[in-house]
């Protein structure tokens, strides 16, 4: 990470941003927000690009843009800019537009992804009632074909000799009800904002997460106040306890890729939806414990 995509980074965490936040004032994609922080400025379009893009995350976060234009400048090996400021201001302007006019104006096959998930699980839902309804109606005609077995009732004769049938009663005592075992269990729901329910969890349940393989900022919310937020390093972890009384637990991954998670000492994989996303947001639904 370069000092300059460090500055910019610290003071987006102190100012309480995410980069989703941050995308949605400046209309830059969160991919290149995030090469702006990790100094992989090769990553951006082109030069007019990463200056435009470093001054306006720098006004975002209230940091002196001219300033680290001078250090980009530098760390690029550039000299000072020889066209006045204005004309400075002017290419910046354009370039930030076009950006804005590419992330406001997404294409055709962006549409037809985004509305994938919902067509996918439509499909799925109409399938299961499907099925559901195939095996009630066999069920039903089964039933309605199967004969009435007489032979095993009994006949009682009543005070005036005529015979009525008497059920037999059976030997067999009522089974117990099994015991079934209360296990914490973590299950998706759906969408690409990774929406989980918590069931059986413990009282007071506790969160950690671990800096496996590199630098990783994270953030806590817990039914809208944010608890904790911080950058872990590699092989470093916090704990947050959640109070007893929460339903909602907001998690803000910064790197996916090196951050582990678990869960009351039960290790959570949330990668297995959307494993390609290294930005992402948790939002884990709590049922109360059994």
């Amino acid at each position: 990470m370069s000092e300059i995509g460090e500055k910019l980074k610290n003071a987006r965490v102190e100012k309480g941003y995410t980069l989703d936040d941050l995308q949605q004032i400046t209309k830059i994609q969160k991919r290149y927000l995030i090469a702006v922080e990790e100094g992989r400025f090769e990553a951006l379009p082109g030069a007019f690009y990463i200056k435009a893009f470093v001054r306006q995350y720098a006004e975002t976060v209230d940091l002196n843009p001219q300033e680290l234009l001078a250090e980009l400048n530098a760390e690029l090996g550039q000299g000072a800019p020889t066209e006045p400021v204005k004309q400075n201001e002017a290419v910046t302007r354009t370039a930030i537009l076009r950006e804005k006019q590419k992330t406001s104006q997404p294409s055709k096959l962006e549409r037809f992804l985004s509305y994938l998930p919902t067509i996918i699980i439509v499909a799925v839902v109409i399938a299961i009632l499907g099925s559901i309804y195939i095996v009630a109606w066999g069920n039903h005609q089964k039933n309605a074909d199967q004969p009435i077995d007489v032979s095993s009732a009994k006949v009682e004769k009543t005070s005036d000799g005529s015979t009525t049938p008497k059920k037999k009663k059976s030997s067999s005592k009522a089974a117990k009800s099994a015991v079934t075992s209360r296990k914490q269990k973590i299950t998706y729901i759906s969408g690409t904002t990774y929406t989980y329910q918590l069931k059986n969890g413990a009282k007071k349940n506790k969160i950690t997460l671990k800096a496996t393989n590199g630098a990783a900022w994270n953030a806590v919310t817990v039914d809208g106040t944010q608890v904790w937020q911080g950058t872990l390093t590699s092989g470093s972890t916090h704990t947050v306890t959640v109070p007893a009384d929460a339903t909602k637990i907001k998690l803000s991954i910064g790197n996916s890729k090196a951050t582990s998670l678990t869960i009351n000492g039960q290790e959570f994989n949330y990668k297995k939806q959307g494993n390609g996303e290294t930005v992402r947001t948790l939002t884990i639904n709590v049922g109360k414990a059994a």
